[in-house]
C-alpha cells in the first residue's frame, strides 16, 4: 500500500490531482489511514497508469472515466490500443520537429504544413473512443449524463452507494429474501433512470463485475463492509434466474 504522498512522487501527479481523481469518481483509493490520508493498492497504480496514458493522449477525463468505468473496459486492449496511438503522437512530434527544422533552416518561405496534420491521430483516437460508445447503452448514458455538472455526477454517485450500504446491512442473510431482491429492483431502477437501460442480461454483468474485485469490489464494500458487493452478485443471479 502507498499513501497519496508517494503516489504523487512515484507518477509524478500532483496531490491535488489525485484528490480530484478520487472526488470526480475516476480513481479511488484502497482505504485510508487512522489519519485520513489515502491509500492506494497495485490495482489502483494499475488504473493510474491508463489514466495518465489516456490523458497523455488528450483523452478529456469524463471521457476516460466513461471508458474506464464501462462493463466492455479491457485492460490489455486498451495498452495496446494506447502503445498504437502513442507511436502515432511520436510521429507527428517528429514531424513537427522536422518542419521546426526546416524553417530555421530554411527561413519563413518554407511553407510545407504537412507537419501539422493531425488526421491519422485524430482518426484513431475516435476509433478508439468507438470502441467502447458503439453500444446503444453507452450511447444512451452518454446523452443522459452530457448535461450533468461534477456536481450533480458527485451526488448521483453518493445515492447509488447508499444503495450498497443498505446491501451491507443484509450482506449476511438470505439473498433471495424479499428485502435483498428489492436492493436489486432499486439498483437496476437507478442504472436504467441515470444511466442506460439495464436489462437483466447487464444486471448479470454487472453483478460479476461487482463481485469481481478491483476498483468495484472495494468501492462497494468500502461502502457497506467486506462481502457486499458478493452478497449482492448472488441476489442478482437469482434475481434474474427467476426473471427467465
Amino acid at each position: 500500500m502507498m499513501t497519496v504522498h508517494e503516489v504523487s512522487k512515484l507518477a509524478g501527479v500532483s496531490i491535488r490531482t489525485l484528490q480530484y481523481y478520487d472526488k470526480i469518481g475516476l480513481l479511488h483509493p484502497t482505504g485510508y489511514t487512522d489519519a485520513g490520508y489515502r491509500l492506494y493498492d497495485d490495482a489502483d497504480l494499475e488504473r493510474l497508469q491508463h489514466i495518465l496514458l489516456f490523458r497523455e493522449l488528450e483523452f478529456p477525463l469524463k471521457d476516460i472515466r466513461a471508458i474506464i468505468n464501462s462493463p466492455d473496459f479491457d485492460r490489455s486492449k486498451a495498452l495496446e490500443q494506447q502503445i498504437e496511438m502513442l507511436q502515432l503522437k511520436k510521429e507527428h512530434i517528429e514531424n513537427l520537429m522536422s518542419f521546426a527544422l526546416g524553417i530555421k533552416m530554411l527561413g519563413v518561405k518554407h511553407m510545407d504544413f504537412k507537419a501539422f496534420d493531425r488526421s491519422k491521430l485524430d482518426e484513431y483516437s475516435r476509433r478508439a473512443k468507438e470502441l467502447y460508445g458503439n453500444t446503444p447503452e453507452y450511447k444512451e448514458m452518454q446523452e443522459k449524463t452530457k448535461n450533468r455538472t461534477e456536481k450533480e455526477d458527485r451526488l448521483l454517485a453518493d445515492r447509488f452507494m447508499l444503495i450498497f450500504k443498505e446491501a451491507g446491512e443484509m450482506r449476511n442473510s438470505d439473498p433471495a429474501s424479499p428485502e435483498a431482491q428489492d436492493i436489486v429492483k432499486r439498483i437496476q431502477a437507478f442504472i436504467t433512470e441515470n444511466l442506460y437501460t439495464c436489462t437483466n442480461k447487464i444486471l448479470r454483468g454487472l453483478g460479476k463485475m461487482y463481485s469481481g474485485g478491483g476498483d468495484f469490489t472495494k468501492n462497494i464494500d468500502g461502502y457497506g463492509g467486506e462481502g457486499t458487493a458478493e452478497f449482492v452478485d448472488k441476489a442478482i443471479e437469482i434475481y434474474c434466474d427467476k426473471a427467465e
